[in-house]
């Protein structure tokens, strides 16, 4: 599933095919995206912004995707086999030497300038964890605002800081000794910060493309917690469990020995 680090790679992906390149064909299956105004558009920059990725153009618009549970994007060389049928695609850009075909978002939209400045949510986003350097100040005030929430909702509210999805979710909280069901308001400062800087570290391990990890083993279990409902704790042996989590009902995975709220108030 796309989380940070998926997008990141996507970004870098698409960049250099598309950066500086002029659109010399797009088509959409989505008759309100208006595709056909891209051709002769030149593409500024390509950026990512936690789980949402954006392409700018020379006209001052941008394409807005977020790829949701199920979506990607593609990349062909003209003439290449497709990996999935072209009529499938939501977008398809073209530039001189190569096909960028979007299949599958959850959004995809093309914003105007001041549609782009004015967007009810992509404003709203918190500090990215794989952009700058975060100002822990900044992140600390977003966390206290939701202090009635449970972490493990809070750590996936991208407004709050972005790219933690629910894999990352589960892991960081294990990783951190954090109860996900604790709320925000009973965590001290420090216990936040450690679970901010320990997904960003997580985030920036993972963007080489390989199979995404967050346990450095040989045994071939490349996570702690999530995707093992039932399985033993490999750090205490008690069974793993896993409970929906929040309006969207999220799987959440963890351990309940190791993640005790007792933990959480001493923390």
């Amino acid at each position: 599933m796309p989380e940070g680090d998926t997008i990141y790679r996507t970004a870098s992906r698409l960049r250099p095919l598309l950066e500086g390149r002029r659109i010399s064909a797009a088509e959409s299956r989505l008759a309100a995206l208006a595709a056909a105004t891209l051709v002769g558009q030149t593409v500024i920059t390509v950026e990512s912004r936690g789980k949402h990725l954006l392409i700018h153009f020379d006209d001052r618009r941008v394409l807005h995707s977020h790829l949701g549970m199920h979506g990607s994007w593609h990349v062909y060389r003209p003439g290449e086999p497709w990996h999935k049928p072209r009529a499938w695609a939501a977008l398809v850009l073209e530039t001189a030497d190569a096909i960028c075909a979007c299949f599958r978002p959850q959004t995809l939209e093309l914003l105007s300038d001041t549609g782009f400045r004015r967007h009810p949510y992509l404003h709203r986003l918190g500090p990215d964890l794989l952009g700058q350097q975060l100002d822990e100040a900044t992140v600390l005030a977003r966390f206290r605002v939701h202090n009635a929430t449970p972490i493990g909702q809070a750590v996936m509210n991208q407004t709050i800081v972005c790219g933690i999805g629910n894999v990352y979710k589960s892991e960081v909280l294990f990783l951190t000794r954090v109860d996900p069901f604790a709320p925000v308001g009973r965590l001290g400062d420090e216990t936040i910060l450690q679970i901010v800087h320990r997904a960003a570290e997580l985030l920036s391990r993972n963007l080489g493309g390989q199979r995404r990890r967050t346990r450095p083993s040989l045994d071939g279990q490349r996570l702690w917690v999530y995707g093992r409902n039932g399985q033993p704790c490999f750090s205490c042996g008690e069974p793993i469990r896993v409970r929906r989590q929040g309006d969207l009902g999220r799987t959440t995975y963890w351990c309940p020995k190791c993640q005790s709220e007792t933990r959480n108030d001493e923390s």
